[in-house]
């Protein structure tokens, strides 16, 4: 019993270091191509985009953006928080939960929490 509760205890203490780790593979698998490996919006594709894509380093700007609208834009795309059409919707790609993770991730990137109301 007690070699069971250490290690129940140790993975649920590593539970959210997997789900950042997790959200990093993710934000680099499908994110890095327009909002670039440091998440600063210059990825590889800007030259092409009529819009060019959202800071995740910006503080002030990422403080403004609710978690839920995060994880709105993410799941559904730019268009359904009034923006650009080239960011896609991943709610068919990620689950919900991997998009929740996302996007604590980008509050990581952004070193910012919610600063709205």
């Amino acid at each position: 019993m007690g070699n069971k509760l250490i290690f129940l205890t140790l993975l649920a203490l590593s539970l959210p270091a997997l789900a950042k780790e997790a959200a990093r593979d993710n934000y680099r698998t499908y994110c890095v191509q327009c909002h670039g490996m440091a998440g600063n919006g210059k990825g590889v594709n800007i030259r092409d985009m009529s819009v060019q894509p959202r800071d995740h380093t910006d503080a002030k700007a990422m403080s403004a953006r609710s978690d839920d609208t995060l994880f709105k834009v993410i799941k559904e795309g730019g268009l359904s928080i009034d923006k650009s059409v080239l960011m896609p919707p991943w709610g068919d790609t990620l689950s919900d939960d991997e998009i929740r993770d996302m996007a604590q991730y980008l509050r990581t990137l952004c070193k910012c929490k919610f600063g709205g109301n």
